[in-house]
């Protein structure tokens, strides 16, 4: 049971990444995989399948977060905003297909365990996890319990409305100005767009005139180079971002609120205008309490916080046995 480990899943909007974890929480082998609509069980059984073959040692469950409601215990994804999955019973399919126990739950809560537990908001009782990529997934950590609501469907924190005259909300969802629709990957490549076409002489507009595709991603890069348009553009995001969190800090008071996914890649330059506003805007004591900050795991703490509630399964099935 030396080198005895467990396989993690991050199913995000565009991308999953499996990752075979050992007990210490060090990663041995990634496998990514682009997320599909119409195959979100075939790709998610591969990139097991192919950590499982890279594993050192006997794998002893599957952990796996997605970006659905999932009902507490059963592992039902009843709905999502990003795939078709309706009252699809995924634990026990997946269980059924890898021959493996499996336990499913919400990606977002599933990072939040992450950063509470061994990562940015270890030992709070009060938190907040936000991670931002295609959509924000949402983690709310209360008294020193996880929070999942009545049926699973709490911790839904980038449908938040911040301007109610807003674009229509991603994927499934049916409002008008939810957060997830103002910062995320894609939010971002539209305002860089934008600043790129106001400013053809920065390094955006550079870009657009060489032919590159202006991504989220791309925007960061030239952020972190120095190129002032789309240091604007991620500061913009950012100061949606903190209108967002004043919300969500006046309603729930955390000690800290852990920033994560791919988005987080652009670090203090996102981060930095977001603290301003809640600075500016949030209530006090809570204002002056809470802390704003990166997760320590990146855009791993999904799969992390997924392999961590596999080992929990794992250990159950072990007692028992």
């Amino acid at each position: 049971m030396a080198d005895a480990c467990v396989i993690g899943v991050d199913l995000g909007g565009t991308k999953l990444l499996a990752g075979t974890v050992d007990a210490e929480l060090r990663v041995h082998h990634r496998a990514y995989r682009l997320s599909r609509r119409d195959a979100v069980l075939e790709t998610i059984v591969e990139a097991v399948q192919e950590a499982r073959e890279a594993a050192r040692g006997e794998v002893l469950a599957v952990g796996v977060g997605v970006p659905c409601l999932v009902t507490p215990g059963s592992g039902v994804a009843m709905a999502c905003n990003h795939f078709p999955l309706v009252d699809v019973p995924l634990r026990d399919l997946l269980a059924e297909r890898l021959g493996l126990p499996v336990v499913v739950d919400n990606d977002g809560t599933a990072a939040l365990v992450a950063e509470w537990r061994y990562g940015a908001a270890r030992e709070a009782g009060n938190a907040l996890m936000l991670t931002i990529g295609t959509g924000i997934g949402g983690g709310i950590l209360a008294g020193g319990h996880v929070v999942r609501g009545a049926s699973g469907a709490a911790g839904e924190l980038g449908h938040i409305v911040i301007d109610e005259s807003g674009p229509p909300c991603p994927g499934n969802c049916p409002n008008h100005g939810c957060l997830e629709a103002f910062v995320s990957g894609s939010a971002l490549a539209i305002e860089g767009r934008a600043r790129a076409e106001a400013q053809p002489e920065s390094g955006l507009g550079r870009a657009v005139a060489a032919g590159r595709e202006i991504t989220g991603p791309l925007v960061t890069e030239l952020a972190h180079d120095g190129d002032d348009a789309a240091r604007a553009a991620v500061a913009v995001l950012g100061r949606r971002l903190g209108v967002g969190l004043t919300g969500l800090i006046n309603v729930f008071n955390p000690e800290v609120v852990v920033v994560g996914g791919g988005l987080v890649a652009a670090g203090e330059l996102l981060l930095e205008p977001a603290r301003a506003v809640v600075a500016a805007r949030a209530l006090v004591p809570a204002r002056d309490q809470v802390r704003i900050v990166v997760a320590r795991f990146g855009d791993e703490s999904g799969m992390l916080g997924a392999a961590a509630l596999a080992f929990e399964v794992a250990g159950e099935l072990e007692s028992i046995g």
